[in-house]
């Protein structure tokens, strides 16, 4: 796979699925506006389309019932695919946030995690350098938490891509050919790895997710990651998560209610709105609080940085 073929395949699927060619020119009409929190430029997307994934329900009963969208034979017959070696195939996101958004899932119907799966991930963001790509936990905004899968959006997507470069990082351990720091925001704390080696990545992503929580009945440690390739090597921002929606979220009084469900690309800056009312009235007060709520809280963060640094001494 290269990006030539993913070119094509947009391109073709721009012709060939008027519903993905429609979503994808109503993505051009999209309001957006912007609040500063926590000393970042948060863009906030009014985007109805995405009702779909941030209502989305995500109990094993719902799961169960319902046919899995990722799976071949529950795809919509005009939906092409490119296969990413003999695991993956890379799909376009018929329900974009960005003008260039992909989902790539597992040729197998296998739960979504990240454990044997991130040097896949690593591989995919060296072949797409043009792309940044994500993974959303199964607890940590994934509308398809039974079905294994990555996402990518064009470079340039993200409100935060390029503010974070110019924030201090900490030193927490290095090995030959990669490196993990952090960064000590108030509101979502966020690691990095940064690596030229696969196996070095590898192997500080393998201790940070073992260092990780994992609560009760769960299969991994709440976690979105954000992968990007850059002048030969690899960028990966961890955002260690708390909860999966903020309490507001199930607020019964639709004056306070913001149908927000933060993923990685929320995180990321840009917040996706689905309905009108949270796009106009969301504050940065209240946006500030949902990222504190499904954020891992200070007090576990610093003890997850100790642990780190103790691991490493």
């Amino acid at each position: 796979m290269t990006e030539n073929d993913i070119n094509q395949l947009i391109e073709r699927q721009m012709h060939e699925w008027p519903f993905a060619a429609q979503q994808y020119e109503a993505l051009q009409q999209t309001q957006c506006r912007e609040l500063m929190v926590d000393g970042s430029v948060y863009r906030i997307q009014y985007n109805p389309a995405r009702a779909v994934s941030s209502g989305a329900k995500v109990d094993k009963a719902t799961l169960a019932k319902r046919p899995c969208f990722l799976c071949d034979a529950n795809r919509p017959s005009q939906q092409e695919g490119v296969a990413f070696g003999a695991d993956y195939k890379v799909l376009i996101n018929p329900f974009p946030i960005c003008p260039k958004h992909l989902t790539l899932p597992t040729v197998t119907h296998t739960p979504q995690s990240i454990g044997q799966r991130f040097g896949d991930l690593l591989d995919a963001t060296k072949a797409l350098p043009s792309y940044v790509l994500f993974y959303n936990g199964p607890y940590s905004g994934a509308s398809a938490p039974d079905h294994a899968h990555f996402q990518a959006v064009a470079k340039g997507s993200l409100p935060l891509e390029q503010q974070w470069d110019s924030i201090e990082r900490r030193p927490l351990q290095q090995i030959q050919g990669a490196s993990l720091s952090y960064m000590n925001r108030a509101l979502c704390p966020v690691l990095r790895i940064d690596a030229t080696n696969k196996e070095a990545a590898e192997q500080l992503f393998a201790t940070l997710l073992h260092t990780l929580e994992i609560k009760d009945e769960e299969i991994e440690p709440r976690l979105n990651l954000l992968l990007w390739w850059n002048n030969g090597a690899w960028v990966v921002w961890v955002f260690p998560r708390n909860s999966h929606r903020p309490e507001c979220y199930f607020e019964e009084d639709e004056l306070y209610r913001r149908m927000i469900s933060p993923g990685c690309i929320d995180m990321a800056g840009l917040i996706v709105a689905a309905r009108q009312a949270d796009y106009e009235q969301l504050t940065e007060e209240e946006l500030a609080q949902i990222l504190r709520e499904v954020s891992l809280d200070a007090a576990h963060f610093f003890q997850l940085i100790i642990q780190l640094k103790k691991n490493h001494d």
